[in-house]
C-alpha cells in the first residue's frame, strides 16, 4: 500500500478537541423462558481517551471488543449509559436534542459499508446535499457551488450527482460517504472500519484522500480498524481495546516497535509480514474470547494471558503510563498491565 503522509507523531500541547471518561454503554439482555432474568452486556465498560485537533487516533482490537460501540457512543448515535464526552470542553451527554443538533454539525461519520450506508433512491448529489439542507448556512456559498466542490474535492466529476448510488463502484461509493461527513465542514469525523470493504488498490486511495483532507482541513479522526498495515499508515497514536476496555494507549511508533500489554503484542504478531524473506513470528492466543455478558473478574485478559498470576485475577490493572522508549516524549505510552 503506496500512502502520502509519514504520519509524524503530533506533540501539541493544547486543549484536546475530544475528551472521553469512562465510557460505559451496557445492554440488558433477557434470560430465561419468561425473560425474567436480566442479564448485562458490557460492550464498553469504562473506557478513556483524548483526541487533539487534528490527530487521528485509531482504535483497534478483535471483533466484538466495542470499537464501533464507542464510536457511536461518543457521537450519541446510541446513547451511553456513563461516562463523560466532551467536544471543546463542552460536555455533550447532558446537552437536550436541540442542544445536540448544533454539535452535530461538529461530528460526523463514516461508515464501514458504502453498499448499505448509502439510500438507493436517491442521487449523489442528493445523498451528499443531505447535510446542507439541514443546516443551510454550513457551506456559505450556493448550494450547488458547495456540491461541486465537495465532489471534486474527493475525486470525483459535477456530472456524477446525477448518478445513483448502483452506478458507482465500491470505492467511489466510499468517496461519496466521505463527501457527505465533510459537507458540514466538522471538526471530528469518526472512521468506522472506512476501508474494509474495499479492494487494496481502493484502500489506498481512500487512506490517502482521507489524510490529505485532514491536513488541508485540520479534522481529527477518530478511526477504527482491524487493519493494521492501515492503522500504522494514517494514524499518529493508537488505543488498543480488549473486552470493551482499553488495554494500551501509545504513539505510532512506539506501538508498533515495543508493545508492551501481552494482547498488543499477540495482535501485531498476527499481522501479514510483506516480506518472503522475513519468517513471521506469530504468538497464538489460547482460547476464545470471553462473553461480554460474563467477563472474567480482574484483568479481562488473563484467561488468555501467558503471563498471568493470581492477582491478575483478582484486581483489575489500571492504565498507568510507562517509561517510553529512547527518545520518546512523556506521556506516549500507557498500559493496563500488573506485569508490565
Amino acid at each position: 500500500m503506496s500512502v502520502s503522509d509519514s504520519r509524524a507523531p503530533r506533540q501539541d500541547a493544547q486543549a484536546p478537541l475530544l475528551e472521553v471518561r469512562d465510557l460505559k454503554k451496557h445492554y440488558p439482555a433477557a434470560r430465561g423462558l419468561f425473560r425474567r432474568a436480566q442479564r448485562v452486556i458490557q460492550a464498553v465498560d469504562g473506557v478513556s481517551f483524548s483526541v487533539a485537533r487534528g490527530e487521528t487516533l485509531a482504535l483497534v482490537g478483535e471483533s466484538g471488543c466495542g470499537k464501533t460501540t464507542t464510536g457511536k457512543a461518543v457521537l450519541r448515535l446510541i446513547q451511553p449509559t456513563s461516562g463523560s464526552v466532551r467536544l471543546d470542553g463542552e460536555e455533550l451527554l447532558d446537552l437536550p436534542p436541540e442542544r445536540m443538533r448544533e454539535y452535530r454539525r461538529h461530528m460526523q461519520i463514516i461508515f464501514q459499508d458504502p453498499y448499505a450506508s448509502l439510500n438507493p433512491r436517491m442521487t449523489a448529489g442528493e445523498i451528499v446535499g443531505e447535510p446542507l439542507r439541514n443546516f443551510p448556512a454550513a457551506g456559505g456559498r450556493p448550494r450547488q457551488q458547495e456540491l461541486a466542490w465537495l465532489f471534486s474535492k474527493v475525486g470525483l466529476r459535477p456530472e456524477a450527482m446525477r448518478k445513483y448510488p448502483h452506478e458507482f463502484s465500491g470505492g467511489q461509493r466510499q468517496r461519496l460517504g466521505i463527501a457527505r461527513a465533510l459537507a458540514l465542514r466538522p471538526r471530528l469525523i469518526v472512521c468506522d472500519e472506512p476501508v474494509s470493504a474495499l479492494d487494496v488498490s481502493v484502500q489506498a486511495q481512500v487512506i490517502n484522500l482521507l489524510m490529505d483532507l485532514q491536513q488541508e482541513m485540520g479534522i481529527a479522526y477518530l478511526f477504527v480498524a482491524h487493519d493494521l498495515a492501515v492503522v500504522r499508515h494514517i494514524s499518529h497514536r493508537v488505543a488498543v481495546m480488549y473486552l470493551g476496555r482499553i488495554v494500551e494507549v501509545a504513539d505510532r511508533d512506539t506501538l508498533f516497535s515495543r508493545p508492551l500489554h501481552p494482547y498488543t503484542e499477540i495482535l501485531l504478531s498476527a499481522a501479514p509480514v510483506p516480506d518472503p524473506h522475513r519468517p513471521a513470528q506469530r504468538k497464538l492466543l489460547p482460547g476464545d474470547p470471553p462473553s461480554p455478558a460474563n467477563p472474567p473478574s480482574g484483568c479481562r485478559f488473563h484467561t488468555r494471558c501467558p503471563l498471568a498470576q493470581p492477582v491478575c485475577r483478582e484486581r483489575q490493572p489500571a492504565l498507568t503510563e510507562r517509561p517510553g522508549g529512547p527518545g520518546a516524549t512523556p506521556g506516549t505510552q500507557w498500559v493496563a498491565c500488573h506485569f508490565r
